[in-house]
């Protein structure tokens, strides 16, 4: 693999001496050794990024180059991307334990998708249209919207850059990106690429670091967008922060999704379906589906087959292809983890298989854990737990379900499984969230995504997304408006 480190930051396209020597290392969640480190912007980095930003956009070429110029430098970045995905794979997989599998397919290639993805859409996103107004006709441009602070999280990296800076290049602005301090090296190996596509100056700086970086990127004046995924606490400081400013806002948050299994489900396929759409990335995903709602009567049976398809995970060393269970990202998520596993027991819930003890010598691992005899009140059932969790909850009839479905604070996604697709289809329609799966739950990242509640404001992907990198201008005349 490369070399991990890294001595400067990347401040709008060249590689600049950090304002502090302050350090990020990064640990293995493996072998709990470091594996690499990067500098640690300050808020003195964040306003030098900012400022290049700030003059790129004001004064640059960037802004101001056709929309097909934009592609195609987007074009010979994943071109170059292309070239390295398994190697960023792997990166990933050292860096936050995301197995291997996972990290190939919902990872990097998934992060090279979105690239591709982006430029579709941009191809026959409207830039410019003529309506018919009051007085004649008028003309409609959907303009950048400015320099874009985009902080991403650490458990899908790469994949979550892309649908924040992608979109913002192609629609014009320049991005300040805060990689999560677990998880800065995939990013530092993302601006040496960037580099080989030769931008115009300030358009793109990449600033590892913390709350405090994090807090100085919303904070700054020159910042026209925040665009964050993470936690909905921090969603909402970011979102306060944002009104201080009336400074425009997009947030991707927490989950607590319910899959519906109706009676009429065939149960070895639902629970099949559930061992990825519940517990991928080790169960680190906003959309993992962790409350598993059962009627009484088919309760014995789906706990069962859920128990029988966790107990056969295979849990150990991420870069394993066997793999389907690694270490959570950080010791300190194993101990949260570990810690909502006690809350559950304390609480009343009957644990069918797991443990709240650490499982290895080494490593920040936490064995899959299922409970049921639980109750929708329940901290295992009400937050969101980030690791390999699963709850069972029992309701008496339909209504009943999605009463539970949508007893949250969150609605980000959620999935109903039914041998009749068609009332599948109702059972959406009642559900309080953003995405929703019949008989599977995977994100379609051709189309919108986003939360109801509080799991954030906005959607990602599509031109939904690209949507919202640009501001509307609506221009009349006195005069005839030439064709467009």
């Amino acid at each position: 693999m490369r070399s991990l480190t890294y001595e400067k930051l990347f401040v709008g396209g060249r590689w600049e001496t950090p304002a502090t020597a302050a350090r990020i290392a990064v640990i293995s969640p493996h072998t709990e050794e470091q594996i690499g480190a990067t500098p640690q912007a300050a808020a003195e980095d964040v306003d030098r990024a900012v400022r290049a930003a700030r003059q790129a956009f004001d004064d640059g070429p960037w802004p101001r180059m056709s929309v097909e110029e934009r592609l195609d430098k987007v074009e010979a970045l994943a071109a170059v991307y292309a070239t390295r995905t398994d190697e960023m794979a792997d990166l990933i997989t050292a860096e936050m334990g995301s197995p291997r599998s996972f990290s190939r397919l919902g990872q990097a290639t998934g992060a090279l998708a979105q690239m591709h993805l982006n430029l579709a859409t941009a191809r026959e996103f409207p830039w410019v249209e003529r309506r018919r107004g009051l007085f004649g006709d008028v003309h409609i441009r959907r303009a950048p919207v400015g320099v874009v602070g985009a902080i991403v999280p650490w458990n899908v990296p790469q994949f979550l850059i892309m649908p924040k800076m992608i979109p913002a290049l192609i629609a014009g602005c320049a991005v300040v990106v805060k990689p999560a301090p677990e998880t800065p090296i995939d990013a530092m190996w993302l601006a040496e690429m960037i580099e080989e596509i030769d931008l115009p100056a300030g358009v793109v700086s990449i600033l590892p670091g913390g709350r405090e970086t994090g807090e100085a990127l919303v904070r700054h004046p020159g910042v026209d967008k925040i665009s964050f995924t993470g936690s909905s606490a921090t969603g909402r400081r970011i979102a306060a922060l944002c009104g201080e400013q009336l400074k425009r806002v997009s947030l991707e948050l927490g989950g607590k999704s319910a899959a519906i299994i109706l009676d009429d489900a065939d149960i070895d396929r639902t629970v099949a379906h559930l061992k990825t759409a519940s517990l991928m990335n080790n169960g680190q995903a906003c959309v993992a589906q962790t409350r598993i709602l059962v009627s009484e009567r088919r309760h014995d049976d789906v706990v069962e087959a859920l128990a029988a398809m966790m107990a056969q995970l295979e849990v150990g060393d991420p870069a394993d292809d066997g793999t389907d269970i690694g270490p959570l990202v950080a010791q300190r998520q194993q101990h949260r983890v570990q810690d909502y596993i006690r809350a559950g027991l304390a609480e009343g819930a009957r644990m069918v298989l797991g443990s709240s003890e650490q499982p290895y010598d080494r490593g920040w691992y936490v064995q899959p854990t299922l409970f049921t005899d639980a109750t929708n009140d329940m901290r295992i059932a009400r937050e969101e737990i980030f690791g390999p969790v699963l709850t069972v909850l029992k309701y008496s009839d339909e209504r009943d379900a999605i009463r539970i479905a949508n007893d949250s604070d969150y609605g980000l996604a959620g999935s109903v499984w039914t041998a009749d697709t068609a009332h599948g289809l109702q059972v959406a329609a009642e559900i309080r969230t953003g995405t929703y799966g019949i008989n599977m739950y995977t994100l379609d990242t051709t189309m919108p995504f986003g939360g109801f509640k509080q799991s954030g404001v906005g959607r990602e992907f599509g031109a939904e997304g690209l949507s919202s990198y640009v501001e509307l201008q609506t221009t009349v005349s006195a005069d005839k408006l030439p064709d467009l």
